[in-house]
């Protein structure tokens, strides 16, 4: 009778602990999954952020760029730092630091908002990222380990449709929250006023940032007492795969992560022009509502996560996905410098049925480059982590640091866009495609680097 029993017990047990580990992994990515949305709700705030301050502050393209400069930024001057705190206090310890430093930066954008000084602004934004990079430093590898590393791009595509989903909201709120009867301010309306009344005018439109920001960071207090004392667990650090010679070389010595920075530096770039700059471009074709059209490239970059959710890896392989990920983007950033800013063919053909507001071509190519970034990001970040071991979260930092793309590359496109033209400007963006392209075919199968060869 006993021999019964535990001939049973032997054969429940493992479902038993295969259904808790699977209960761990679904708890955990939902407590990952609402910190994704917050760092998109914040991100892709920018988007609307930057035509907003381009008025208040009486900017030009350059320099209302300075927007995403001062966010991006912070995660290459942080990324070390919060690799160093996460490894003292540990993954979600890190997450809730990160959610408090996130709180503060939004309270910064009250003064900011009463005296309209752009600095202030810039200030605010670098203390936001600042949280987000200790968020991002955390989150990225504990998504990846949370569970196996062959369905990792997938797992990262379920967190990015609560990061995007939250980049398709943000716009539409804001919209609605600052921008309305945002055409008072216009460049000529301001214009034809005396210098006093203008400048009162600014502030008076600068104060509408004070109530969002207020409530955003009383959010993002809450959320970090939350998470303090969730039963999110805590994954420990990798040490298998790295032997005595790697650990004197330190992490450069891999160069599927080296040059998956490199490529990661670029994805960002594009992916922040692509939603960052469209309402710039928008506004500069008189189109519209230009202040929702991050939105447009939201929702393709949702659709985008959507089909890695599926796909990956059942139907397309990491590696695969991002190969096709780089072939669209070279196509519609083609698209965005040669299309037609008159017609509205291709959105009317995508979305007439929808009622949404039809763009021109070129801005709809724009936005159609959120579906061929949606995978690259979950694609890049298994590929270049694959055998770093206990180097696994300085690895994540690499990464975390190529998030500069963002940084740089709008701020070279809006001094571009000053120069010659915006359209002209997007030019910038097929280069990186063809690194993308690169890494996804031969890049990242590179494992070490090659040596010299004596005379």
């Amino acid at each position: 009778m006993s021999k019964g029993v535990n001939k049973g017990a032997s054969k429940v047990e493992p479902v038993d602990r295969a259904a808790d580990s699977t209960r761990e992994v679904v708890v955990g990515m939902l407590f990952v999954g609402l910190l994704f949305f917050i760092l998109g709700f914040v991100t892709w705030l920018n988007g609307s952020l930057v035509p907003f301050l381009k008025i208040v502050c009486g900017l030009n393209n350059f320099q209302a760029l300075w927007v995403t400069f001062a966010f991006y930024i912070a995660y290459t001057v942080m990324a070390l730092p919060s690799a160093a705190v996460l490894s003292r206090i540990g993954y979600k310890r890190g997450m809730t630091l990160g959610l408090g430093i996130m709180g503060a930066g939004a309270l910064l954008f009250i003064p900011a908002a009463q005296t309209t000084h752009y600095e202030l602004f810039l200030a605010a934004l670098f203390t936001l990222a600042t949280g987000m990079t200790l968020m991002q430093t955390a989150i990225n590898p504990y998504i990846v380990c949370i569970g196996a590393r062959e369905s990792a791009a997938m797992r990262i595509s379920i967190m990015g449709l609560f990061n995007k989903g939250a980049g398709v909201v943000v716009p539409l709120v804001f919209s609605s929250l600052m921008l309305a009867d945002i055409d008072s301010f216009s460049h000529t309306a301001l214009a034809s006023l005396e210098p006093a009344a203008r400048e009162a005018m600014r502030a008076t439109l600068a104060t509408r940032l004070v109530f969002p920001y207020a409530c955003m960071a009383g959010v993002l207090f809450l959320i970090m007492v939350f998470i303090h004392f969730s039963n999110l667990r805590e994954i420990p650090a990798e040490t298998d795969g790295v032997d005595a010679q790697v650990e004197r070389t330190g992490v450069l010595q891999f160069p599927q992560l080296v040059l998956g920075a490199m490529a990661l530096f670029c994805y960002v770039g594009v992916e922040v022009i692509a939603g960052d700059t469209i309402s710039l471009y928008g506004h500069e074709l008189n189109v519209a509502s230009f202040g929702v059209l991050t939105s447009y490239t939201m929702v393709c970059m949702v659709i985008g996560y959507l089909v890695g959710v599926v796909a990956i890896p059942r139907y397309l392989s990491q590696q695969r996905a991002l190969v096709l990920s780089a072939v669209v983007g070279i196509v519609f950033t083609i698209g965005v410098a040669t299309g037609s800013t008159q017609s509205h063919g291709i959105s009317q053909a995508l979305l007439g049925w929808s009622g949404v507001p039809l763009v021109p071509d070129t801005v709809m190519c724009l936005a159609l480059l959120g579906l061929a970034n949606a995978m690259v990001w979950p694609a890049i970040w298994p590929l270049a982590l694959q055998g770093l071991g206990r180097y696994t979260a300085s690895g994540s930092a690499v990464l975390v640091m190529a998030i500069a793309g963002g940084a740089v590359m709008p701020l070279l496109y809006g001094r571009l866009s000053d120069l010659a033209t915006p359209r002209e400007a997007y030019w910038l963006m097929l280069p990186c495609y063809a690194l993308i392209l690169w890494y996804a075919a031969s890049g990242h199968k590179l494992r070490r680097w090659r040596r010299a060869t004596p005379a």
